[in-house]
């Protein structure tokens, strides 16, 4: 008969064990490594480029705009009305009760305080997306004598509030700054 040999299985056996929990280390820490190398181009992807970020908001110098004169600019590619109102103007928009309108809003609500003949706000009509107009030289301003949109026929008074037509609400006023008396920084 064959001798069988007796196998010392208490040593290897430790050094077994050890060697696996070396390998199942490894292999998540690997894993892991390999994980994060994938997800860091995935997330840092859905960051905003260069030129969003350029665009996130814009200084634009006010100081050529005469009362009763309005400008349209850009911010974020969609215009922006800036218009310096004439005491006349915020009369009419301070007369109206607010509680008649659509979307009740004061003059006050709409502008900043200690500069409420500066109207800044989205050119942009809320019913339908077309650009309203009132804030060119010459340009049809409506019966109310603010803004008018051609596509549908909605009409806004001097504080770009609704008051005629199928718009659902005021021209919207986007967050914005005076940097100095001459200068306002949109976004």
């Amino acid at each position: 008969m064959a001798e069988q040999a007796s196998i010392d299985t208490s040593a290897p056996a430790e050094e077994g064990v050890r060697r696996r929990d070396f390998i199942n280390i490894a292999a998540v820490s690997f894993a892991g490594v390999g994980g994060a190398a994938v997800l860091v181009p995935l997330v840092s992807q859905m960051a905003p480029s260069a030129d969003v970020l350029a665009q996130s908001s814009t200084e634009i110098d006010i100081s050529a705009i005469q009362p009763g004169q309005a400008i349209k600019a850009v911010f974020r590619k969609q215009p922006v009305f800036i218009r310096n109102l004439t005491p006349e103007e915020i009369s009419a928009a301070e007369k109206v009760d607010v509680a008649s309108l659509r979307d009740p809003q004061s003059l006050e609500e709409r502008t900043k305080e200690g500069k409420t003949n500066w109207l800044i706000t989205m050119g942009v009509c809320t019913h339908l997306g077309c650009v309203p107009l009132g804030a060119g030289e010459g340009e049809v301003k409506g019966e109310f004598g603010g803004y008018f949109c051609p596509c549908h026929g909605s009409s806004y008074d001097t504080a770009a509030r609704i008051r005629k037509g199928p718009a659902p609400k005021n021209l919207e006023v986007p967050e914005y700054a005076f940097t100095s008396d001459t200068v306002v920084k949109i976004g």
